[in-house]
Formats: C-alpha cells, sequence, structure tokens
C-alpha cells in the first residue's frame, strides 16, 4: 500500500487496492480461519468451538500486527486456529485435512470471484460504467489475493498450513526436529519476501494459477470473458 502511494499517488487504481485489503482482513481471512475451525470440530475437536473461533466474526479471528501488516504492505496474517489432534480419530490425517481447509477456502472464493468478474465484465462491455469496471477490477484483485493466501499458506514450512501436511508424509522426529525452528524458519521467509527473493517467483507462480483459473472460469462466457 505505501508503495502503491509512493508510486501513483492516491488513484482509483490505489483506492480500489486499499478496499481489497479492507476486504481481506476483514472477510477473506476470517472465512479462512474459520474454514480451518469448522474442518476441526467436524473432524471431532471441539477446541476451536470451545475458543470461539467457530465463528464468521472477523474479531474472533483478527491479529492487530498482521491486519496492520496486509493493509500496510500487502502481506499478513490472523491469529492461528488452536487445534488438538489427539480429538482427531487419526491424528495427522485430521492435521492435514484441517490444514486444507484454509487454503481450499481461498481456492473457493477466488473461483467465485472469476466467475463474478466475469459477470461485472459483460455489465462494464454493456453500460461502459464506471461502478462496473470497478467491480471487474475489485474482483480481479479479490481473486487475485485468495489465490495468494492460498499458495503461500501452502509453502511446507512452520507456521503455515503446509508444515501440518508435511506432518503427514515425515517421520515425527524429522517433523518435530524442523518445527524447534519454526521461528526461525518464519523470520527467514519474512526477510525473503522483504526483499524480494522469494517475492518475485512467488508472484509468478500466482499469475500462473490466476490465468489458468480465469481461462478455466472464462469458458462459458466465450470472447466476453475476463483474461489475465
Amino acid at each position: 500500500m505505501i508503495y502503491d502511494l509512493i508510486r501513483n499517488g492516491f488513484s482509483m487504481q490505489t483506492v480500489i487496492n486499499l478496499l481489497v485489503r479492507v476486504f481481506t482482513v476483514f472477510c477473506i481471512l476470517p472465512i479462512h480461519e474459520y474454514a480451518h475451525a469448522l474442518t476441526a470440530v467436524n473432524l471431532g475437536d471441539d477446541t476451536p468451538r470451545l475458543q470461539g473461533r467457530l465463528s464468521m466474526n472477523p474479531l474472533a479471528h483478527l491479529d492487530i500486527f498482521g491486519s496492520l501488516m496486509i493493509l500496510l504492505c500487502g502481506f499478513g496474517y490472523a491469529k492461528p486456529v488452536s487445534i488438538n489432534p489427539r480429538n482427531f480419530k487419526n491424528p495427522k490425517a485430521g492435521m492435514a485435512l484441517t490444514a486444507l481447509a484454509g487454503p481450499g477456502s481461498n481456492i473457493l472464493l477466488s473461483v467465485i470471484f472469476a466467475v463474478l468478474a466475469n459477470c461485472a465484465n459483460i455489465w462494464n462491455a454493456n453500460t461502459g460504467s464506471t461502478v462496473a469496471w470497478v467491480t471487474v477490477v475489485f474482483c480481479m484483485y479479490a481473486a487475485l489475493i485468495n489465490i495468494s493466501l492460498a499458495l503461500f499458506n501452502l509453502i511446507p514450512v512452520p507456521p503455515l498450513d503446509g508444515s501440518r501436511i508435511l506432518n503427514v508424509v515425515l517421520p515425527p522426529k524429522y517433523y518435530f526436529g524442523i518445527m524447534k525452528y519454526e521461528r526461525y524458519i518464519m523470520i527467514g521467509l519474512f526477510v525473503l519476501m522483504v526483499t524480494g527473493i522469494f517475492s518475485r517467483p512467488f508472484g509468478a507462480l500466482c499469475d500462473i494459477v490466476m490465468t489458468l483459473i480465469f481461462r478455466l472460469v472464462g469458458i462459458p462466457f466465450g470472447s466476453a470473458a475476463v483474461s489475465f
């Protein structure tokens, strides 16, 4: 956000970008965390419900510093949902499914926003309305944010969701050996993102997935489909 203001000033594009980030903080992240909580409860762990996390209320999920990072820098986090794997019939599978639920919700949301972007694009083509154009851009940004969140959380390093999935394939001694360095790994990943060493190839991967989703979703819309 800060970089956008320096580069573009207070433009319409910057306003839309800010709106998407606010939407991410108050809608997308809560859905992501709610998906974790709902899956865990359905698999037998009542911990999220007892801690008030089985809720769509943003206040139940948001971390103040993580939310400010999203608004100012474009990446951040919500409060992780506490899970007790001992309550699952199959602890490893239960943890993996619970971890996948968050990124899965983001992929589903990205598809929904891609459909909405295509519908708004037809509206824009027929009317030339500024509101229609803003809706197209907003939906495209929202789809990209969801794809970014899904792919980022699938990275198999702690404390991201991908590390919980890694627990299924790694022997316990190796998995818990890696988890001991969770804080340092996350700091290293943060440094790689800030310096651009990680963010550039990651951004390219997000663009590839975004293009694939928009092409698949755009098939029913034919020549009127939004391209990315």
